[in-house]
């Protein structure tokens, strides 16, 4: 999609710092950061979000789990002696800014419940 943001970091026309890639995943710092370590994972393939996820999409999800697994131990978070958090938002209440389905990988800092 030519006017998604996500999309122009995939196809590496807007630079993004890249810290993971596979086949179907591309992982990115967020550039507003709500802790320590904040990547987001998003899919190659355009999908707007998790409520437009169809079983089609399968492959992507798993690979977009896989790829935030990477990412948090690749980052010292990953396993259960640190810890991270997985976040899907979805909408504008959720403060969904772009219209490309991505995963968060937050962590680095101990999280309080309920989020938000």
């Amino acid at each position: 999609m030519d006017d998604c943001l996500f999309c122009g970091i995939v196809a590496g026309r807007v630079p993004a710092e890249v810290v993971h890639e596979t086949e179907h995943t591309v992982a990115f710092r967020d550039i507003n950061p709500v802790a320590p370590v904040h990547v987001l994972v998003v899919p190659r393939q355009h999908i707007t979000n998790a409520s437009t996820v169809e079983l089609e999409h399968a492959d992507d999800l798993v690979a977009m789990v896989v790829a935030a697994r990477a990412v948090a131990r690749a980052e010292g978070i990953g396993g259960e002696e640190r810890g991270y958090r997985l976040v899907f938002n979805v909408g504008r209440d959720s403060n969904n800014s772009v219209a490309h389905l991505h995963l968060h990988v937050i962590g680095g800092r101990i999280m309080g419940w309920p989020p938000g």
